[in-house]
């Protein structure tokens, strides 16, 4: 299984901030390795945020992006203290949810 998200939010007034690293190989499918063969896409499908059962942030992503994606987004309606949680499917139905505390 990948490494945990790196999840950072933070609450001023009623708006949350999040800056989310995602550690994922996010491989193209046009690579190829050292003996010449072509390394198989593996990338992110989707990824989800939700803050108390409400999704504030989703995206649909394909392989033309990066290694290891950093995402910024903001939302309304949260407060210091309450959890954030965030989901990513990949292409090989592999899953990862991870949880942080808005400071």
């Amino acid at each position: 299984m990948a490494d945990p998200m790196r999840i950072r939010a933070s609450a001023k007034g009623d708006v949350v901030t999040v800056n989310l690293l995602v550690s994922h190989e996010m491989e193209t499918g046009q690579r190829r390795d050292a003996s010449g063969k072509t390394v198989p896409a593996w990338f992110i499908q989707t990824i989800t945020a939700t803050h108390n059962n409400r999704a504030v942030f989703s995206a649909q992503l394909g392989p033309a992006v990066s290694k290891n994606p950093l995402f910024r987004f903001s939302f309304k309606g949260g407060k210091a203290g309450d959890k954030l949680s965030v989901t990513w499917k990949d292409n090989r139905n592999e899953s990862r949810t991870d949880e942080a505390t808005i400071a």
